[in-house]
């Protein structure tokens, strides 16, 4: 079912669509959109507003949704895994993130959720990426080397070098860190925030 969050109607049609479905969940993985890449670090009102309606305020409704169609019975062995997918901003500042704040704000929302719903049996954890070479991510480092005058592979390992791993994680390690949140890996976790980011986060 598609979903535009950064509309309330589409949000809220989404939330009638998923009670009407009937289907009962066992995991969500939520991946909100992205803060834009700005270094500027007050920007206007309506910029934070539309920043927070569409990379915080929707995407929590979305979720809200899905927790409603979630029925764990701990006691029977039966837990719902939520995986946030966010960023490392969420630990480390990065000044091209002006907005940071959205990310560690997902962090907080993700520990507040833990403790709200550990009882019930419905962990939640966040996954915090580095750079993660998808097709847009590829894209912008093609774009970044033409401009530099560098081949695809010299600017990629410029851009890696102060990674202790010396690479930029792939869409498949994150699909394997995922899937191992919502499976039994996670029984006795919950409200972490684990990093995906090769090492570069310097932070203990």
């Amino acid at each position: 079912m598609p979903v535009d969050m950064s509309s309330d109607t589409s949000v809220a049609n989404f939330d009638r669509g998923l009670a009407a479905s009937g289907l009962k969940l066992n995991g969500a993985v939520l991946m909100p959109p992205q803060p834009h890449s700005d270094s500027n670090p007050m920007p206007e009102p309506e910029v934070w507003r539309t920043l927070f309606q569409t990379s915080f305020i929707g995407p929590l409704s979305v979720l809200k949704s899905a927790i409603a169609q979630m029925e764990p019975a701990p006691e029977a062995g039966v837990r719902c895994k939520i995986v946030i997918v966010s960023g490392m901003c969420s630990v480390q500042v990065l000044s091209h993130y002006a907005t940071n704040v959205i990310r560690t704000a997902w962090v907080g929302e993700a520990k507040t959720l833990a403790f709200a719903l550990g009882e019930r049996g419905i962990h939640v954890n966040t996954l915090s990426l580095g750079g993660t070479l998808s097709p847009w991510y590829r894209d912008a480092i093609a774009k970044r080397a033409a401009s530099a005058g560098m081949t695809f592979e010299e600017r990629l390992a410029s851009e890696t070098d102060n990674i202790p791993l010396k690479k930029y994680g792939a869409p498949s390690e994150v699909a394997v860190v995922i899937d191992g949140l919502l499976s039994p890996l996670s029984d006795h976790m919950t409200g972490l925030n684990i990093l995906h980011d090769g090492g570069f986060t310097r932070a203990y």
